[in-house]
């Protein structure tokens, strides 16, 4: 499993090591970047899945480091002209850390500019890749990273495996002290069955990459056209048109009486979504990703994923549960 991964991300077999997860392997990296490489400074994105931001909060908290946080735009992409400049502004030994892709709206910054912009500056470069592994190439041999996270569920392997790629030039120390498994690096009995299902999920995903890669643009593409041309008012939030992730739409739907309940009915109806919203309070509860972008709090939003193994009688179904809970256009409904 070990040597599948490495291989298909251009890794050495060293450089891979088993977690539980992404989370775990977010929070490895970046503590052990404060811990064991005397970093300073951390430049991050308001977007960043919690797994990083609450870490980061943790950090500056408990360890004085640095935490700055690039703007985005109402896209939610950030500047890679303001990532040079705060790179080119101080001395301190600094760590970028940037999701490949956001896991609510899909928005994916270019992976080889960013890892070339950190190794024009001498900078620590770690990637949570959680949404693209497995759904877009990644070579470490030609992209200058030194850290990444993967989790095997999200390429439909089992729940509470995942990874992280340590370049072979950086030397920490173990996140988890106890026995000598992961290499000395992570202590605790592997978890087996995970570990052999993650390689299996990884390899078929790379193997039919271009097949379900087309098939799942397909049914995006087919979801995006029926809610344009049913329903009134619709939105999509993130860089559809850009650079986003093809299996994830986040959709927004004007204010109604049943926009609140909208997730519950979908869930009512057998179809799978994740909802969120803006939240103008800042209270817990808002997307703090929606936020950051400036959404209206009065819309909903509704993250659908997509994947090889659904159908476009699935996006026609939702379709149809859709023009009961929300406004349909009037030409349709003539």
């Amino acid at each position: 499993a070990r040597k599948i991964v490495a291989n298909h991300i251009g890794a050495g077999i060293g450089e891979i090591f088993f977690t539980s997860g992404g989370t775990e392997s977010n929070n490895m990296v970046l503590k052990n970047a404060v811990r064991d490489l005397g970093v300073q400074r951390i430049i991050s994105s308001p977007i960043e899945h919690h797994a990083v931001l609450h870490t980061l909060e943790n950090l500056k908290k408990h360890n004085n480091i640095h935490i700055e946080l690039l703007s985005v735009d109402s896209l939610g992409r950030i500047n890679l002209q303001e990532l040079s400049e705060k790179l080119s502004a101080y001395k301190e030994k600094t760590l970028v850390t940037l999701m490949h892709s956001n896991n609510e709206i899909g928005t994916m910054i270019d992976l080889e500019a960013v890892a070339n912009i950190c190794a024009q500056h001498k900078v620590y470069f770690h990637s949570d890749t959680v949404q693209t592994m497995g759904f877009y190439p990644i070579d470490v041999n030609k992209t200058p990273i030194h850290f990444l996270s993967g989790s095997a569920h999200k390429f439909h392997g089992p729940k509470g495996i995942g990874f992280v790629y340590i370049n072979s030039n950086i030397s920490i120390k173990p996140f988890i002290d106890g026995g000598s498994q992961e290499r000395n690096m992570r202590g605790g009995t592997e978890n087996v069955h995970g570990i052999i299902g993650l390689g299996k999920a990884l390899d078929y995903a790379y193997t039919h990459l271009d097949a379900h890669k087309e098939k799942i643009t397909a049914l995006r593409t087919h979801f995006i056209t029926q809610l344009q041309n049913n329903f009134e008012d619709i939105e999509f939030i993130g860089d559809i048109n850009g650079n986003a992730h093809y299996k994830v739409l986040n959709v927004s739907f004007p204010p109604s009486p049943r926009a609140e309940l909208l997730l519950f009915l979908l869930d009512m109806a057998g179809i799978s979504a994740s909802g969120g919203s803006a939240c103008s309070s800042g209270a817990e509860g808002g997307s703090h990703v929606l936020n950051a972008l400036n959404i209206n709090p009065d819309r909903k939003s509704i993250r659908f994923s997509f994947s090889h193994l659904n159908t476009q009688a699935d996006v026609d179904y939702t379709i149809e549960k859709l023009k009961n809970l929300v406004a349909v256009r009037k030409e349709v409904l003539n």
